[in-house]
């Protein structure tokens, strides 16, 4: 059948258009949009199918990684897909007896083509914003109006329809703890080319109040100033602290929020993580240090400008760690656990997690032996690497790791998958990728 799809798109592809009029032109773009809005109903049962029977050794991980990879989307895109699919994909009950899909007639109007993924992503967010008290037969009117209003309406226009529909539903405004547990959080984004990360979420009326309270003394003016030589962190500041603050109210809350983070991990109440007390890792080679410019890495991914490192180098503990070639050279002892000498090094050589593809950072991952410890007995820096936890659960499920002659994590996967072909992780030594034709010459 998909055979049969792709011939006929073939013929189609062929065509050409000139001799149409405006209107002809319009209709089969319109004919294109609706064959486009249904074939995401043809994906929902396979995801679910792998999600309900395919286990991680089958897929390399869990759902969302596989599908990113082997699409070739990414990981979002790949979650969206998961979650569209669980809600509009038909589905069956303990006793297998088949289930309509959660959102019905959303499912329904996407298999006839009236809709499309602005319109179900209107609709998904409307379902999951209701409060619990609105019953499910009322939940299911509303769905069915708005899957309605949806074949008739732009998703911007039905956005608003739906925003107005919750408001019928639920006029106070009134939602219970679980509502807003449920939406609370709050998401770094990704580093900017200029090194700055955008920051988003919500707030529980308690975090809310919690902070505010914070905030109208350590961002008051001429609190925390950065640019003052010795900044106001405790009692009051003097009047021409307060005078000379050009700070906005934004910039006042970032720079209070910083003084709060580090006074918390100056404290040392915050404990340990992976052996290494809480603290900012940052490594840097020697000749930027020394010229004062370029970046420098954290252990959690962050890219650090050379003048915010120098200025936490005056109260930081330096290590000097010896590459050679890219292996480290050196630094093993007897115990299985890796020493915090080692994970300092390993933040350095690794950066994160060693699995192909993988972009978690340092601080988020365990420390690996790639030569078993119950065979040597030693915890040699050489044979250590990285691996967040779900990676590092796969070596119970038939992958192996291994180093090869240049000091890099080679992590081969059981037979069935790829081959079993060894395959690295550049992710976090994008440097490597400029001097690939080099290191293929040599």
């Amino acid at each position: 059948m998909f055979d049969g799809l792709r011939s006929y798109l073939k013929r189609a592809l062929d065509l050409r258009f000139d001799a149409l009029t405006t209107p002809e032109r319009l209709a089969l773009l319109q004919r294109c949009e609706e064959l486009r809005r249904q074939l995401p109903a043809v994906e929902h049962s396979l995801i679910n199918q792998l999600a309900g029977q395919a286990d991680e050794t089958e897929l390399g991980g869990k759902l969302a990684p596989a599908l990113a990879n082997r699409l070739l989307i990414s990981r979002g895109e790949a979650s969206r897909r998961i979650h569209e699919a669980a809600e509009l994909g038909e589905r069956t009950a303990l006793t297998g007896e088949p289930l309509e899909p959660v959102l019905p007639a959303t499912a329904e109007a996407q298999r006839n083509g009236k809709i499309g993924p602005g319109h179900v992503a209107v609709i998904r967010g409307f379902w999951h914003r209701l409060p619990d008290f609105v019953d499910i037969e009322t939940r299911q009117r509303a769905e069915a109006q708005l899957a309605r209003l949806a074949g008739e309406h732009r998703p911007d226009e039905l956005s608003k329809l739906a925003d107005k529909l919750t408001d019928c539903l639920n006029p106070d405004g009134d939602f219970t703890e679980n509502d807003r547990a449920r939406r609370r959080g709050l998401t770094i984004g990704k580093q900017d080319i200029d090194g700055m990360s955008p920051i988003t979420g919500y707030l529980t009326p308690e975090a809310r109040a919690t902070l505010d309270a914070v905030l109208v003394k350590l961002a008051a003016p001429g609190m925390c100033n950065s640019a003052d030589e010795s900044p106001c962190l405790s009692g009051t500041p003097s009047q021409a602290a307060i005078e000379g603050d050009t700070r906005s109210a934004g910039q006042r809350n970032h720079d209070a929020l910083l003084a709060l983070a580090r006074a918390a991990m100056a404290s040392g109440d915050l404990g340990q993580h992976n052996g290494l007390p809480a603290s900012i890792v940052v490594t840097t080679t020697l000749q930027d240090l020394e010229a004062g410019c370029g970046k420098a890495l954290t252990g959690g991914g962050t890219l650090l400008p050379m003048a915010d490192v120098i200025r936490l180098a005056r109260h930081a503990h330096h290590y000097l760690a010896i590459f050679d070639k890219g292996k480290a050279v050196g630094l093993y002892h007897t115990k299985r656990l890796a020493s915090a000498g080692q994970r300092i090094v390993l933040y350095g050589k690794d950066r994160g997690c060693s699995f192909p593809g993988c972009d978690v950072p340092g601080y988020l991952t365990e420390v690996h032996h790639t030569d078993p410890w119950a065979k040597s007995k030693r915890t040699d820096i050489r044979e250590l690497t990285l691996a967040c936890g779900p990676h590092h659960k796969l070596l119970d499920n038939g992958w192996i790791t291994r180093k090869n002659q240049r000091g890099e994590t080679e992590w081969i996967p059981p037979p069935h998958l790829d081959g079993g072909q060894p395959r690295v992780n550049n992710f976090h030594h994008p440097e490597k990728l400029l001097r690939a034709e080099d290191d293929e010459a040599a």
